[in-house]
């Protein structure tokens, strides 16, 4: 993405509403066009006015003031006035729905490309930075546009209408105003370079900023425990010192415009006072003509002036869509659909030769191969980083295999649609999640369109409906946005229902049962014994406990199996799970 084509580019989501921008435009220009008659029209009166008033001071018959004259420029001016402010407000509420109604079409643009992204994304980026994009950066550009276009096409209207009525009224005079233009335009520019990698900088610093907060409010208890808020302050103050620091030296070049353009504007001011008052001395230009030359000066020097207001506006909006354009240019998900998907699973899965690296050069799982049959449960057990949730990212296709292939009932999954295969799959994960609304709706989250008795059924299979029904509102109850209103166990057995409640062909369960106590964990077993007949089961376990009855086990290390049978053929090996296990409960238990 060219930087230069970002603005251009925003024009995609503002050409749908082209019909009320071309009225905020015209009705703008009707209002730059009011403004730049009214100094010639005050020019009229005061050219008569003086006319007159110098008659009756020298005597002349019949020397009065026009009446009549002085009458109609004061009515023009009156509706001029109104056509102003008719012109002002119809421009800025037509400008306001295009521009709400374009930034509601980025935000849903962005809200479809988050569910388009690899998995692989959201692991390279904090999730801080992700948001201050969808909010901090999305209204930067919505303030940009609502406060910057309109004054730009003012700003540029009013310098041509300038322009044309200098040249009309004094020819001499017109030359000092348009040489002002330019010199106002390339120190304004100039400066601009200079500040424009600041604000840049600064954009990409306040990601951090809002990345670091969003961390540690998440972590706020644990911080809190070990002790660390003087090191998490010193950490913000480094941020915040970096953001002061760039922010600083982009506002303070951009606003040395502002003395410049007044310089420029100061100097054209007492040339045309000069030279304008030589030619009302010598009766070549009007009285009238010369104060409407001064108000022109102000009237060049003014948008201009409110161009350069708006350039840390404008840098900072482009900086935010950059960052905005650089989410919706990231890769979508590859899709290769080249094989339909029977609704009629058996479960057979393998692994053939599969290898599997998140970082170039540094294989993570090699070789590795694995057949599963329909309706058997697989207990994945072994050390910390030894590839078992590696594994079911692979079968999730959360990543695609390095070399290799996964395959379930003898179809490629890569050839499959994402949506389509991950539907077969119930998953019930160590981080359990839940999101703001009742508890049904969270079940009902597992099968949108399950009846209200099958969400029950699905929690009394997971032993969850009377705990349910002692909540104040039962299955009405709302969870709130953390889901902290109930305990971290009871938040696990509501997400093992609402798998339940998907009925799928295939069931992983990543250490679904650490987060509850033994008595629990023996109804669950029994609910899941169950639900497990004839679907083939993945089951990641750190408690051997969960597993002695899994078909088969694997013990995996550095992303290799180096163990697997059923449990009593593994503690009689003696090997790598006998140990695992010894160390979790004594010879007696054994």
């Amino acid at each position: 993405m060219k930087e230069k084509n970002v603005f251009l580019r925003t024009w995609s989501y503002l050409r749908p509403y082209k019909v009320s921008l071309l009225l905020a435009v015209f009705l703008k220009a009707l209002t730059s066009l009011m403004s730049v008659l009214e100094p010639f029209i005050l020019g009229l009166a005061i050219t008569e006015l003086t006319k007159n008033l110098l008659a009756m001071a020298q005597g002349l018959p019949g020397a009065q003031i026009n009446t009549p004259y002085i009458f109609w420029i004061l009515l023009l001016y009156f509706t001029r006035a109104l056509f102003y402010e008719i012109g002002s407000y119809g421009s800025n509420y037509f400008m306001t729905k295009a521009v709400q109604a374009s930034i509601k079409d980025l935000r849903h643009d962005l809200s479809l490309k988050i569910n388009r992204m690899p998995i692989s994304y959201f692991d390279r980026h904090q999730f801080g930075d992700m948001l201050g994009r969808f909010t901090n950066d999305v209204e930067t550009v919505s303030n940009a546009l609502q406060q910057s276009f309109l004054q730009i096409i003012n700003a540029v209207l009013t310098l041509i209408l300038v322009v044309g009525m200098v040249l009309y009224l004094n020819l001499q005079l017109a030359m000092i105003v348009i040489i002002s233009i330019p010199a106002t335009y390339f120190s304004a520019r100039f400066i601009l370079s200079k500040s424009q990698p600041y604000f840049k900088k600064q954009a990409n610093v306040l990601g951090d900023m809002n990345g670091f907060v969003q961390e540690n409010l998440t972590g706020f208890n644990v911080l809190k425990l070990y002790g660390r808020e003087e090191r998490s302050s010193k950490e913000f103050q480094k941020i915040t010192s970096e953001l002061q620091e760039v922010g600083f030296k982009a506002s303070f070049i951009s606003g040395i415009m502002m003395p410049v353009l007044h310089a420029i504007s100061d100097m054209a001011y007492l040339l045309v006072a000069f030279f304008g008052g030589l030619q009302v001395l010598s009766g070549t230009l009007t009285i009238g003509n010369m104060q409407a030359f001064v108000q022109y000066i102000w009237q060049v020097g003014q948008p201009i002036q409110t161009i350069t207001q708006l350039a840390g506006v404008l840098q900072s909006a482009k900086s935010s869509l950059e960052r905005i354009f650089q989410v919706l240019d990231e890769a979508d998900e590859i899709s290769q659909v080249r094989e339909e998907l029977s609704e009629d699973l058996t479960g057979q899965v393998s692994f053939k030769n599969v290898s599997f690296q998140y970082v170039e050069d540094k294989s993570l799982i090699r070789e590795f191969n694995l057949d599963v049959e329909p309706g058997q449960m697989i207990a994945i057990v072994g050390p910390t980083g030894a590839g078992k949730t590696t594994l079911i990212n692979l079968l999730m296709r959360f990543y695609d295999v390095t070399s290799g292939a996964i395959t379930v009932d003898g179809h490629d999954i890569r050839h499959l649609s994402r949506q389509a295969y991950r539907s077969q799959f119930g998953m019930v994960l160590q981080d359990a999640w839940l999101y703001e609304g009742s508890i049904k709706d969270n079940l009902r989250f597992g099968n949108l369109q399950a009846t209200d008795e099958e969400i029950i059924e699905a929690a009394k299979a997971a032993n969850v409906d009377h705990f349910i029904r002692t909540l104040p509102g039962g299955y009405q109850m709302e969870m709130n946005q953390e889901s902290s209103n109930i305990s971290l166990g009871q938040k696990q057995l509501l997400t093992i229902a609402r798998a339940l409640l998907a009925n799928p062909k295939i069931l992983i369960l990543d250490e679904a049962t650490s987060s509850v106590d033994t008595r629990l964990e023996l109804l669950i077993q029994k609910a899941m014994k169950r639900l497990m007949e004839g679907r083939t089961s993945f089951v990641i376990a750190h408690r051997l406990s969960t597993i002695q009855e899994a078909d088969k086990i694997l013990v995996l290390k550095d992303g290799q199996i180096i163990e697997q049978g059923n449990h009593q053929s593994l503690l009689e090996a003696q090997g790598f799970y006998y140990d695992l296990y010894m160390s979790q409960f004594s010879q007696k238990e054994a």
